[in-house]
C-alpha cells in the first residue's frame, strides 16, 4: 500500500501549480567526464554491435564509399583536380550525417529491438525530416564552406589556370607557392574540421535519441568537447587518422571505417552525455 501522505507546500501530481507560475525549465542533460578508456569501451561496444548488425552496418558503409568514388570521378572527368585533396579531406565532415543508420543501429541492439531494414531506414527517414534535416544542412553547408576556402587558397596561390594532378602535386613539394598553398591549406581547414567537429560529434545521436532541437545538440556537443579537450582531442585525431586510412585503398576502406567509428560514436555520446536536468522546486 503506497503511502500518500504530503507535506505542505507539495504539489501533487493532481494539484494546479499557482496562477501565473511559470513550468521548470530543464538545465540541460548532464556533461559526464570523458576519459580515455571510456573511448576504448565505445569501440570495443563498437565491433560488438558489427558483429551482431552484420549486414546492416556494412550496408552504410559502403553507401559512404560509393559516394566518394563518385564525387573522386566526377572531379576528374570536369579536371578540377585542386579540388581533389580538400574534397578527400573534408569527406569526413559528412561522415556523422551518413552514419546516422549506425546510430540506430547501435539503438535497437541497446535497448533490444529486432534489426530490420523497414526499421532501421524507417527512423531515419523520419528523424530526417525533423531536426536531424537542419543538422545535415550544417554539415553540407560546412562542406560547402571547405570546397570554397580551397577554391580561393588555390586561386591565391596558382591564379586561374587548370593544372594535372601530377603538376599539382610537383608544385606542393618542390615551388614556394606550392608549398606555401599546402601548409595554408592545412591549416585552414584544420581549424574548420575542429570546429565542425565540436558541433557535430554528439550532436547526431543526440538528435536520434532525445526529442530536442539541432542549436541544443550543438550546444552540448560543444560542452562536451570542451569539458574534455584532452580525451575528444584524441578522439578526432582517432577519427581523422582512420579516415585517412580509409581513403588510400580507392575510398574502400570505408565500408568498415564509417561502421565502426558511427557504432562508436554512438556508444561515446551514451557515456557522455547523461539525462536532463531539471531545477528543484522552489
Amino acid at each position: 500500500m503506497s503511502d500518500t501522505s504530503f507535506s505542505p507546500g507539495m504539489v501533487t501530481a493532481t494539484e494546479k501549480p499557482p496562477v501565473g507560475a511559470l513550468p521548470r525549465a530543464k538545465r540541460g542533460p548532464v556533461i559526464n567526464r570523458v576519459t580515455n578508456e571510456m573511448i576504448t569501451e565505445s569501440l570495443s561496444a563498437a565491433m560488438r554491435d558489427m558483429q551482431k548488425a552484420g549486414v546492416y552496418s556494412l550496408f552504410f558503409g559502403a553507401f559512404y564509399a560509393a559516394a566518394g568514388l563518385f564525387m573522386l570521378a566526377l572531379l576528374t572527368w570536369f579536371q578540377v583536380y585542386y579540388v581533389i585533396y580538400p574534397l578527400a579531406a573534408g569527406f569526413a565532415l559528412i561522415a556523422p550525417f551518413v552514419a546516422v543508420g549506425t546510430y540506430e543501429v547501435s539503438r535497437r541492439l541497446e535497448v533490444g529491438e529486432p534489426l530490420t531494414w523497414s526499421g532501421v531506414l524507417g527512423s531515419v527517414a523520419q528523424q530526417g525530416g525533423r531536426e536531424l534535416g537542419w543538422m545535415a544542412a550544417v554539415s553540407v553547408f560546412s562542406m560547402i564552406i571547405w570546397i570554397d576556402m580551397a577554391v580561393i587558397l588555390y586561386a591565391a596561390f596558382f591564379g586561374l589556370k587548370s593544372i594535372t594532378i601530377v603538376d599539382l602535386i610537383d608544385a606542393m613539394f618542390t615551388t614556394p607557392s606550392g608549398v606555401a598553398f599546402f601548409i595554408t591549406g592545412n591549416i585552414v581547414g584544420g581549424m574548420i574540421a575542429a570546429a565542425i567537429f565540436s558541433i557535430t560529434v554528439v550532436s547526431y545521436p543526440m538528435l536520434l535519441d532525445r526529442d530536442v532541437d539541432f542549436v541544443t545538440a550543438m550546444i552540448t556537443s560543444v560542452k562536451v568537447v570542451s569539458r574534455n579537450p584532452g580525451p575528444m582531442f584524441g578522439w578526432a585525431i582517432f577519427i581523422a587518422f582512420m579516415i585517412t586510412c580509409a581513403l588510400v585503398p580507392m575510398f574502400l576502406g570505408l565500408i568498415f571505417v564509417l561502421p565502426l567509428l558511427g557504432h562508436a560514436t554512438w556508444h561515446l555520446y551514451r557515456r557522455a552525455v547523461g539525462p536532463d536536468q531539471t531545477p528543484p522546486a522552489a
